[in-house]
């Protein structure tokens, strides 16, 4: 590569930069949050219903359940990380807070013996499965992700537990789950 090929790319890139960061400073902080919210809502639904077209549900499902073995672990300690918690029952409620509230859920917190429940008053994955026309198969998601999903989630925080007590999905006012030591 000659020195006039490398000129050439340094002002190549610098320009492609330099768009790059006018194109998003257009976007406020609110717009660009919404943007991969509903981006990351979108890939969960394609993905799942793209194998589900393949495969069936069942095997959609069970392919969604090792995923949702996965991802916690690594929000979880990317939100102790960003947040700079520990271990322990107080920590988890603070991350499970910020988890839920990052994701669109309407809930409370309250504190409860040995730990805290989470009181969810709106799902936006219920919600998104019944917007969609699939709302009949929100139980049967929610009987295998959403044990799955808050189950690591309390794992890594020093081996919480997780019970869950009450489902939307199941026809409930409210989810209600349980995380204690």
């Amino acid at each position: 590569m000659t020195n006039r090929d490398i000129d050439l790319k340094d002002k190549l890139l610098n320009r492609v930069s330099d768009r790059s960061e006018s194109a998003s400073s257009r976007l406020s902080d609110r717009q660009r949050s919404e943007y991969f919210h509903r981006s990351y809502a979108a890939v969960d639904g394609l993905w799942f219903m793209k194998a589900e077209e393949k495969y069936g549900f069942e095997a959609a499902l069970e392919l969604d359940e090792a995923v949702w073995r996965i991802l916690p672990k690594i929000q979880a300690r990317m939100i102790k990380a960003m947040m700079g918690l520990e271990s322990g029952i107080d920590c988890l409620e603070e991350a499970i807070t910020a988890r839920l509230t990052l994701e669109g859920f309407l809930f409370e917190t309250a504190k409860a013996e040995g730990g805290f429940v989470v009181a969810i008053s709106r799902c936006p994955w219920h919600d998104l499965r019944v917007k969609s026309g699939r709302g009949h198969l929100s139980e049967r998601v929610g009987d295998v992700i959403c044990s799955v999903e808050n189950s690591v989630w309390a794992s890594e925080f020093g081996g919480a537990r997780f019970e869950q007590e009450e489902r939307i999905c199941k026809g409930a006012k409210r989810c209600l789950m349980r995380f204690s030591l």
